[in-house]
């Protein structure tokens, strides 16, 4: 059976003369006494708060955009005359201050990615084993939105914080932006002391579109796509610039609440709606997995006319009682599963074939396309993989093709509906390079290494990136930027520059080029699995390069054989090999000893499983860690530490100037420790 689409309106404030008399006159500011002024602003608030539900949320506005803007350039007024706090406060969706960064922060509750597929057998197989452990359940349907996954946190009533999923444990603090968001409450009502969410930030079709065109009128370039657009404004440093962006929301989970949890996932969708959040409008309940699979093919059917862009369909196990009994994987929960949509097609034809480096040197041929939209996203290339795709699908210069998009990757070519001319081979030396190439199976590769500027921007690129070196500020751009202009011909020559030489390029200021200079200083000192991974070596990501840290120290994996290699389990021997090509090689070993020399140190970390289980919340200023060691040091050896206490907290260790989560943790009756016992009871658990 399925919901109705349209939001239960949320009682106004009692007793509130500016939700249904807007057009009151107001005294001149100057008559108002502080505490006059503090009553008639937190009247203000509440009633624009209701004003932004009913137009964003219900999307039935009650009051004239005049009026609406008089009660907001009052309450703005307000603050600025009499310096009131705007914790909370509506105006903060104008724009918080510029941000220097986006500080780090733990999740309530992981956040898990969920497994999928697009073919049914495959969720049947899920349902079945579903229903094998917990017998006949029912399924909550919900669209699969292409957006930006962000925890929305609120303390007794009020917004204290947006994360963005990040890795799952942690994220980026991006509440200022995410507060400009006109959906998002910044108060609600009658909420429980704790309430973190779920939702999905994401930019409408038709808004995308008429923002796109604004962009490309002001001379700017294009975004692909809509997911893109909203994650990279989520993630912008001026709140002000958000604002003037049409971001839009979805929220559908409840992480974590100091309420008693909801029954079902149908009961979390209504308490979600009560609270005045925007909760997926097509949402259904269904009896069976027959019940997921027809409502996955109605919004196939449907995607075309919704005005947010889907990706699949998610069903969860509709009862949350046997959630816990189901559990979840490293990476899953095992109560719901995504049945992702087909990817969009189009027909275009093809203008020729170039030939594109990668970053481990693997040359990809690459179909050049009239320009085709593809629901809203205009594409000009698409992969073809490699030389025997190429012959197989018979594509060429003037064929007529079926081009596919499926989420963010280069699209593909499909199917040849017209040939063209197949005369096609892959050079014999790289087109960036000159370097000979070599091939190996299907794939052909360039055997320039570092000294080719693809690779190695390429490879500068992934050196910087979060997962690797976490160097802020090194991007594609920048990693463009510094090898065309000579600046770095090796990764160690990342090490010797310095802000004059930065300043002197166009797109640097003194205060930018400082900031990049102290993040590449500040990534001298590293772990061994950031930096492995960091390398780039062919088929290790940072799950294979943390598996090869447990086992070896840097410098016996530079000398470690294949055989020795192959003793790990799950490594097989494309990567051995890989593993091995590198520190064997002139280049890769001279790369590896390079950094070293420069003072780039790898730790490698020594993790267990002795705290595993165990729930860890920090408060206040430790005297012997700070924060970020004592959570690295905690986690490496298994333990969870999150930021708020909740009723599966273990521990709540308490520094100097506690918070509020000391009065939290006493409420609950968590055990507190100071630093001493902390580390009696904790720290003195781990191996020496």
């Amino acid at each position: 059976m399925a919901s109705a689409s349209r939001q239960p309106e949320r009682a106004p404030p009692e007793d509130n003369p500016y939700v249904r008399e807007p057009e009151l006159e107001f005294a001149p500011v100057e008559d108002l006494d502080a505490g006059q002024a503090r009553e008639q602003a937190q009247a203000l608030r509440e009633a624009i708060d209701h004003h932004d539900y009913r137009y964003y949320t219900l999307n039935d506005p009650i009051v004239s955009d005049h009026a609406y803007d008089r009660l907001f350039g009052r309450l703005e007024e307000l603050e600025e005359v009499f310096d009131l706090d705007r914790q909370g406060s509506p105006t903060r969706r104008v724009g918080g201050p510029v941000l220097d960064e986006l500080e780090t922060v733990d999740h309530v509750s992981p956040m898990l990615s969920l497994d999928a597929s697009e073919e049914a057998e495959e969720v049947r197989s899920w349902a079945d084993m579903v229903e094998g452990k917990v017998g006949d359940v029912a399924f909550s349907c919900e669209p699969k939105f292409d957006g930006f996954s962000i925890e929305l946190v609120y303390e007794d009533g009020q917004i204290a914080r947006a994360v963005t999923r990040g890795d799952g444990r942690r994220g980026e603090d991006v509440t200022e932006n995410v507060l400009t968001i006109g959906q998002v409450p910044t108060t609600i009502p009658d909420a429980p002391d704790l309430l973190a969410v779920r939702g999905e930030v994401y930019m409408p079709k038709s808004a995308f579109q008429a923002f796109n065109e604004e962009r490309v009128q002001r001379g700017e370039d294009a975004f692909a796509n809509p997911r893109n657009a909203a994650a990279g404004t989520v993630r912008m440093l001026d709140p002000s610039t958000v604002a003037r962006r049409p971001l839009s929301l979805f929220v559908y989970d409840i992480l974590e609440t100091s309420a008693p949890d909801p029954d079902t996932q149908q009961a979390a969708v209504e308490r979600l709606r009560g609270y005045g959040f925007p909760v997926p409008d097509r949402h259904e309940l269904v009896d069976n997995v027959e019940g997921v699979i027809a409502y996955r093919e109605r919004l196939v059917e449907d995607r075309e006319d919704l005005d947010y862009e889907v990706d699949g369909a998610i069903a969860k196990v509709d009862d949350q009682s046997v959630w816990d009994e189901l559990g979840t994987t490293a990476r899953h929960p095992r109560w719901a599963f995504a049945y992702k949509l087909p990817p969009k097609t189009g027909t275009t034809r093809m203008q020729g074939i170039t030939v594109q480096v990668g970053r481990t040197g693997q040359l990809t041929p690459v179909a050049m396309l009239e320009p085709l939209d593809v629901q809203g996203v205009t594409i000009r290339r698409a992969s073809l993989h490699n030389a025997e795709q190429v012959a197989e699908l018979g594509v060429g210069e003037g064929a007529e093709v079926t081009v596919e998009r499926a989420g963010d990757v280069i699209p593909q070519v499909k199917q040849v509906l017209e040939p063209g001319q197949t005369s096609f081979t892959m050079p014999e030396t790289c087109p960036v390079c000159g370097s000979e190439v070599v091939q190996e199976g299907p794939q052909h590769f360039c055997t320039g290494g570092l000294a080719c500027p693809a690779q190695l921007r390429a490879r500068l690129e992934h050196y910087g990136s979060r997962e690797a070196m976490d160097i802020e500020g090194l991007g594609e751009k920048t990693a463009h930027l510094l090898v065309d202009e000579g600046l770095v011909t090796e990764l160690v020559d990342l090490y010797e520059l310095t802000v004059e030489d930065l300043v002197a390029l166009d797109r640097y200021a003194e205060k930018s080029a400082r900031n990049l200079v102290e993040e590449i200083e500040a990534s001298r000192d590293t772990d061994l699995t950031s930096f492995l991974y960091g390398l780039g070596i062919r088929h290790v990501g940072r799950d294979t390069a943390r598996r090869l840290v447990e086992r070896f120290t840097l410098d016996e994996l530079m000398d470690a054989t294949e055989d020795q290699l192959r003793e790990i389990e799950g490594l097989g021997p494309k990567v051995a090999a890989a593993v091995r090509r590198l520190f064997t090689s002139e280049a890769g070993r001279g790369t590896v000893e390079a950094l070293r020399a420069v003072g780039v140190s790898p730790r490698r970390e020594q993790g267990g499983d002795e705290l595993a289980g165990l729930t860890v919340v920090f408060t206040g200023a430790l005297e012997g860690y700070t924060r970020r060691e004592a959570t690295e040091m905690l986690e490496h050896h298994g333990a969870n530490v999150t930021s708020s206490v909740t009723s599966n907290t273990d521990y709540l260790v308490v520094g100097e100037d506690p918070g509020s989560k000391l009065d939290e943790a006493r409420e609950r009756e968590v055990p507190v420790l100071d630093e001493e016992a902390f580390e009696a009871e904790i720290v003195d658990r781990l191996p020496p």
